[in-house]
């Protein structure tokens, strides 16, 4: 038998600046690694803290908590005799670092600071901390007098080490750096680092999981070794969900994966062997390569990874290697922004429910199915005995102290927590409004049906009685700007006054948001918004996908409808089209959001690049009318992405101005770009009639 070693990885519900509920979930992970034999823990990036403290990361007080948590963490009784692998932000002479900290038996061992920071896309990492740089350097850290206390040593090593125990070898990176093309792991594998481990803040984003999972099998397939990788699992306050995944290879193979999206914290295990390790490795040309490798610097640990003595325990094997797990995009919308739902439900103090305004359209039957997919995956964590789920679901339904209530059905949770309403006009069709009164009984939310026009005469009324002026619908005569301003009326006061501690939710979709196909603090001015970074064509999916998994089938009705507004009346030979309403398909919005934003491309890339992928279907000039109306419609509205609902983030090319798309929102003309353009088209059809 070779060297067999049980090893924990974990998933955390983190919570930021929640530092001593974050330090209860980080002890409790322990106790569980343990109990399962497992001789080493690794955790999530910054779990002390939360990942998501953005400028909270600034402030002394974040750094003297930590250090207070991890006081608390490393003399607590079930942390004892385990290797440990923690992440907290640490000030180094007065420059700020994101750390792990290794730790055995009340010492510090070594605290590794992150060399590569993610400061694209979601992340800012260098507005708070300083990438270390210096890789294999080493220098003294002097611990703060509350740890000397508590360790007996008075500075610790600080830099990029590696830890030797009596058996083996470990090395950390963390996060960002599995994804740098000179990755920290190539190096430790070449100086004989057989467990590397990664500890991560990696948010979830549809289809993201592979490039993960590849990026991790290939670190070892091509390297040797054993791969452990942890990270954050849940909504930790912001935009963003982390997706858990825990995951332990060994030589390019997967041996454990956690859950991607759950409502608990989960640590993973897996036994290895040692040897299989140094056998992968032995190759005479990785043997040239490590010879000319430089060393790192080794800190002893008094511990041993594997079982000691000679004795064979017949009992433990080595874990098998299984098929790694990727949901489909439908089952991610299912699940991640259910889930994120869920925390952000339970951490908001004096909130009992959800209100949503159910139009009988595709979006906000999405929207619905998500809170619907949300109260599914409860129900089941009550059946499977999960207490915290338990207790938080008696509160927020108001369930008094001491009641033995659960919800046995996803529909008898809804009725308790989500509130639906139909908003009419008289322009809404039976239809919509039957749609919505239907599917608000299928999932059990209490629904209310009621017109508007009330609200809606009697602003426009004022209007009239103001101006002396009495604007008209275009179906009814009226100009193009009567019609916009019309249609703009109706739903502003849809959250004015809303009492009761609920939670608005909004349904505007990534696409219409990208082209501005709303209105500015109408379908913005939710609280929250699961489907705001969701493409209409995953929509689509996703709800065909819940048509046959949730037995909902008359789902089928808002997939075959026209998407239409209704605002504006509906006559024998017009109904209002959104596709229509914004000169694009929701398939083209998509195309022209991702090469914007994924491919970094203006005007003129965008028409140049469609001409090659649009050509076979669409003439020049077509694709060049396109390109100037979606890029003149982007501009003009970009200013209504200031003011977006947080939308949970899902899609590469979101246009969530807060955060993720960092972009001006006063545009000039694209004159220059244009007249290269019309250039070539002009061009193109010269050549066309000399052909």
């Amino acid at each position: 038998m070779g060297h067999l070693a049980i090893l924990a990885t974990c998933s955390l519900n983190q919570w930021a600046l929640d530092f001593e509920g974050n330090a209860e979930r980080i002890i409790e992970s322990i106790r569980i690694a343990k109990k399962a034999g497992a001789s080493l823990r690794v955790g999530p990036e910054l779990e002390v803290t939360g990942y998501g403290c953005l400028d909270h990361f600034l402030e002394g007080d974040t750094y003297l908590h930590s250090w207070e948590m991890l006081a608390k963490i490393i003399q607590h009784e079930n942390c004892q005799d385990i290797l440990l692998d923690i992440g907290m932000p640490v000030g180094h002479k007065n420059v700020r670092y994101n750390c792990r900290i290794i730790a055995h038996n009340k010492k510090i061992l070594l605290i590794r600071p992150k060399i590569y920071l993610a400061n694209d896309g979601n992340y800012r990492e260098m507005r708070y901390f300083t990438g270390w740089g210096r890789v294999k350097y080493v220098e003294e850290y002097y611990l703060p007098r509350m740890i000397a206390e508590i360790t007996g040593q008075r500075k610790v090593p600080f830099g990029d080490a590696a830890i030797s125990t009596y058996d083996t070898c470990i090395a950390a990176e963390t996060c960002e750096e599995l994804f740098t093309p000179n990755s920290p792991h190539i190096g430790m594998s070449l100086d004989g680092v057989e467990i590397m481990t990664n500890s991560s803040g990696s948010h979830h984003e549809l289809r993201k999981l592979n490039t993960r999972i590849e990026l991790m099998t290939e670190a070892t397939k091509k390297c040797g070794g054993i791969y452990l990788y942890a990270n954050q699992q849940g909504c930790d306050g912001d935009r963003l969900y982390y997706d858990g995944s825990a995951i332990i290879g060994i030589n390019g193979r997967i041996v454990a994966q956690g859950s991607q999206f759950s409502l608990k914290d989960e640590v993973v295990t897996a036994t290895v062997d040692l040897e299989e390790v140094r056998s992968y490795r032995f190759a005479p040309s990785r043997g040239v390569q490590a010879v000319q490798n430089t060393p790192y610097q080794r800190i002893e640990a008094e511990i041993s990874l594997s079982a000691e003595g000679s004795t064979v325990d017949l009992s433990i094997k080595p874990t098998k290697d299984i098929d790694v797990r990727f949901h489909t995009a439908e089952e991610e919308i299912a699940l991640g922004p259910a889930c994120w739902l869920w925390d952000y439900l339970r951490r908001c103090g004096g909130v009992s429910g959800f209100f949503l305004p159910l139009s009988g359209g595709i979006d906000s039957c999405a929207t619905a199915t998500i809170v619907h997919s949300m109260c599914r995956l409860v129900v089941e964590a009550c059946e499977n005995g999960e207490e915290q789920v338990i207790k938080d679901v008696r509160r927020i339904a108001g369930e008094p102290e001491g009641s033995t209530w659960v919800p046995k059905t996803p529909q008898e949770l809804a009725g308790h927590i989500f509130y639906t309403s139909f908003m009419g006009t008289e322009n809404s069709s039976k239809e919509t409004r039957q749609r919505a009164k239907d599917f608000a009984e299928a999932i059990g939310t209490y629904h209310v049906d009621l017109n508007m026009d009330s609200v809606v005469n009697a602003v426009r009324n004022l209007f009239i009685f103001v101006t002396g002026k009495k604007p008209m619908f275009q179906a009814h005569g009226g100009s193009k700007a009567e019609n916009l301003a019309l249609q703009n009326i109706q739903l502003l006061p849809w959250v004015r006054g809303r009492q009761g501690g609920l939670l608005v939710l909004g349904s505007a979709n990534v696409d219409e948001c990208l082209r501005g196909y709303l209105t500015k603090y109408d379908c913005s001015s939710a609280d929250i918004n699961p489907i705001g970074g969701i493409s209409k064509t995953d929509l689509k999916a996703f709800i065909a996908y819940a048509r046959d998994k949730f037995e909902i089938p008359m789902l089928d009705d808002f997939l075959t409808a026209i998407p239409t507004a209704e605002l504006e009346p509906i006559t024998k030979t017009y109904v209002q089209s959104d596709e229509a309403d914004m000169g694009f398909t929701y398939d083209e919005l998509s195309v022209f959001g991702r090469l914007r934003k994924n491919d970094k491309l203006g005007p003129w890339g965008t028409f140049n690049k469609l001409l090659h992928e649009w050509g076979d279907r669409m003439s020049p000039r077509d694709i060049a009318t396109k390109t100037r109306n979606f890029f003149f419609y982007y501009a003009i509205n970009r200013h209504k992405q200031t003011i977006l609902t947080p939308s949970y983030h899902a899609e590469q090319y979101s246009p969530d101005d807060n955060r993720f798309d960092l972009r001006p929102f006063l545009y000039p003309a694209f004159s220059w770009p244009y007249k290269k353009i019309e250039e070539t088209v002009v061009a193109l059809a010269a050549k066309g009639k000399q052909d």
